[in-house]
């Protein structure tokens, strides 16, 4: 490269660098080019003044309470945000309404409580998403992640759920990571289609050793791989008592309808008796008239 052409670079980069110090920016928060970054300064609020372009903001380790989707609407290009170690919780519905082209959004270590089908259909883009380490978080919704077709990388460990239905992971054609350890799982007949899909999917399940059942008592503590073997023999032999009064149902009914088809065919067979023999007693009759 020539002296001029060097020269011409390095006034560009010192523009560019120029123009990014002239770019407004959050108090507390440092900013450089498309990134601002508010870690552990204590925010109580979602900050102002981001600059338009940013594509990565991270708001790790605040106070944060509430995210406000007009304002991440503001931030179009926005790909990356880091919310762990928060107080966000509650309805995030439609929030990211917005930010259509987040690809990594990191929500671990707040107050989540449930998460529904509206919390992230518009994430059209979304590839990783951190929800682990919310306690409060005992609900996913059957198609919560139905329109994040690009996931690969889902976390949900250290959370209150108890079930996942199969289907909610299932359907993603891309994911290839997924966190489930330390969760409160209750292993009965309705979560073991979910264990088979683990043990049968191409999916990685990091810290597997701490997958492991929560109740019933009899299976708490056992991991995924020993627990199917013994969902699969219960669920085919076990009757619960419902199973029992419907059986006992059916029974009855089969009783009642044998009985009832009886009764009516053994009165359809004294009818036609009674009719029978009173005809052959007028046929009688006629005879000895004639005679």
């Amino acid at each position: 490269m020539s002296s001029s052409g060097r020269s011409w670079s390095l006034s560009l980069m010192f523009l560019l660098g120029m123009a990014s110090e002239g770019i407004s920016c959050p108090n507390r928060c440092s900013c450089q080019y498309l990134e601002v970054n508010c870690t552990g300064q204590q925010l109580q609020e979602f900050p102002v003044d981001i600059p338009l372009d940013t594509r990565q903001l991270i708001l790790a380790a605040n106070n944060v309470s509430y995210l406000p989707a007009v304002e991440l609407s503001f931030l179009a290009d926005l790909v990356y945000l880091d919310c762990r170690k928060n107080l966000l919780g509650d309805d995030l519905d439609f929030t990211f309404i917005g930010a259509a082209k987040l690809v990594y959004l990191d929500l671990s270590f707040n107050n989540l409580t449930q998460v529904t089908f509206s919390t992230f259909s518009h994430l059209l883009s979304l590839v990783v998403l951190k929800i682990s380490d919310n306690p409060n978080l005992v609900a996913i919704e059957k198609d919560a992640f139905a329109n994040n077709t690009w996931l690969r990388h889902l976390d949900v460990s250290r959370t209150g759920l108890t079930f996942l239905d199969t289907s909610t992971v299932r359907d993603l054609p891309n994911l290839r990571l997924l966190g489930l350890s330390d969760n409160l799982w209750h292993c009965n007949c309705s979560f073991s289609d979910f264990i088979t899909w683990m043990m049968e999917s191409n999916v990685h399940f990091p810290d597997a050793d701490n997958i492991t059942c929560y109740t019933p008592a009899g299976l708490h503590a056992l991991r995924m791989p020993a627990v199917e073997a013994q969902l699969n023999f219960s669920c085919l032999t076990q009757l619960y008592k419902q199973d029992y009064v419907f059986l006992c149902l059916v029974g009855f009914c089969i009783f009642f309808a044998g009985t009832v088809a009886a009764w009516l065919a053994g009165m359809c067979a004294v009818i036609y008796e009674v009719h029978a023999s009173k005809g052959e007693e007028e046929e009688e009759e006629e005879e000895e008239d004639t005679a």
